[in-house]
């Protein structure tokens, strides 16, 4: 039995009465609600799930501050999207009241698709299908709760609509998305590095035959962003104590759906348990409803209280895995720059096995090694354009007097080695 009933999607409290409220942002201050329409929005169950769902996972055992939440993102990402709105209709470009709507409602939905502990389990909990297209099934099913308001936001989304820029807006090089979430970590890390300067990049942005564009005089600005995002990822996102710990949950969970595969009764929530005991996929998700309301169910709650409860079992893998991320006993991490050979690794799983007098198949849930890739700005997708005072459109990397932002395009790849030290 789910806590969420299908029959959630009946809009709740149709009373219109002072909806137009304020949240209060300890990084932007006040922020709005434009209408009275996505304040429902925002109450809606699938909404206020993102409250139990971290921004940055486990990232908080190495930060300790980092313990806001996807709910916190998509309102600052939000109130983004309200002042680029305001500053593109200022340099003559039309955007509709519809349109504004359409687009701030895409804006704010644009991570419901994701799982607990986000990207982590992205692959573990279901496979085949991306936090992108969760939140566009999410946000169709929401249809039916405001019937005729979603189908425009769904379009944007999609990158279906004549306007391409109001997609770029939400998901692009230079997105919403990424101004709010660059401060709002670097807010709760205390990682300094991330700053940015989200006002001055917003006021530069314009619109060129229908496509998001920069101002030649935002390029310093954008240069940063760029740098920050680098920065970023090797300090926080990919730090090798988070890249551990969150190697760890994976591992545990993909035990944990191996014994309940075999018929291994698990202490987990209903929606827990409806994951760990099938194989979930896109196809899924496309016929059958209860499977996102099963995942709407699903959130860092119920992987925690599993987790904690999973140190008493009686598989010793599992209980020994549940404990070592419970009190932040993690396995030992190596990076390189170099792949790990296959010899290195046999020889730590095998010294494993003789160690602790296990299986050397068993060795696999703690020896193992991952490819870490940063890449900062990628032009093999949609690029950071620049219109320059002559009327010409430039690519960021063509038109940086900055040599590092050529270098950023190109992908750095490292690779860790875990195992018990």
């Amino acid at each position: 039995m789910v806590i969420i009933s299908k029959n959630i999607h009946l809009r709740p409290n149709l009373s219109r009465n002072n909806k137009k409220k304020i949240f209060n942002d300890p990084v932007y201050g006040f922020i709005s609600i434009p209408s009275e329409l996505i304040f429902d929005i925002i109450q809606h169950p699938f909404f206020q799930r993102l409250r139990r769902i971290n921004q940055l996972g486990l990232t908080q055992l190495v930060y300790p501050g980092a313990l806001h939440t996807r709910f916190h993102h998509a309102l600052g990402a939000m109130h983004l999207m309200q002042t680029a709105v305001q500053v593109i209709r200022r340099k003559g470009h039309e955007i509709t009241e519809e349109e504004e709507h359409a687009v701030l409602t895409a804006i704010l939905l644009h991570d419901i698709g994701h799982g607990p502990f986000s990207h982590t389990l992205e692959h573990d909990i279901v496979s085949g299908v991306s936090h992108e297209e969760i939140s566009s099934f999410f946000i169709d099913e929401l249809e039916k709760a405001f019937p005729g308001e979603m189908q425009l936001s769904l379009s944007i989304f999609q990158n279906e609509y004549k306007k391409p820029f109001l997609h770029q807006l939400v998901s692009s090089q230079l997105d919403m998305d990424r101004l709010d979430y660059l401060n709002r970590d670097s807010f709760y890390t205390g990682v300094s590095e991330g700053i940015i300067g989200s006002e001055r990049i917003i006021e530069m942005l314009n619109v060129h035959e229908g496509q998001l564009v920069l101002e030649e005089k935002g390029i310093y600005s954008v240069e940063k962003f760029i740098v920050a995002r680098r920065l970023m990822y090797w300090q926080v996102y990919m730090h090798k104590t988070v890249v551990s710990a969150e190697l760890t949950l994976i591992q545990i969970l993909r035990r944990a759906k191996e014994l309940s595969e075999n018929g291994k009764e698990l202490f987990a929530s209903p929606a827990l348990q409806y994951f760990l005991k099938n194989k979930i996929g896109k196809s899924d998700f496309q016929k059958k409803s209860e499977v996102l309301y099963q995942f709407a169910d699903l959130d860092d709650y119920d992987i925690l209280g599993a987790i904690k409860v999973w140190q008493l079992s009686s598989d010793i893998i599992l209980a020994d895995l549940s404990s070592r991320l419970v009190t932040r006993n993690l396995l030992k991490i190596e990076i390189s720059k170099k792949p790990f050979t296959a010899k290195r690794i046999e020889e730590e799983r095998k010294d494993l096995a003789k160690r602790w007098e296990i299986s050397y198949d068993d060795t696999r849930f703690y020896v193992y090694s991952e490819k870490l890739t940063n890449r900062a700005y990628n032009q093999g997708k949609q690029t950071i354009n620049l219109l320059m005072k002559s009327g010409e459109i430039v690519d960021l990397s063509q038109a940086s007097d900055n040599l590092n932002i050529s270098a950023l395009a190109n992908p750095v790849e490292k690779y860790c080695l875990c195992y018990p030290a």
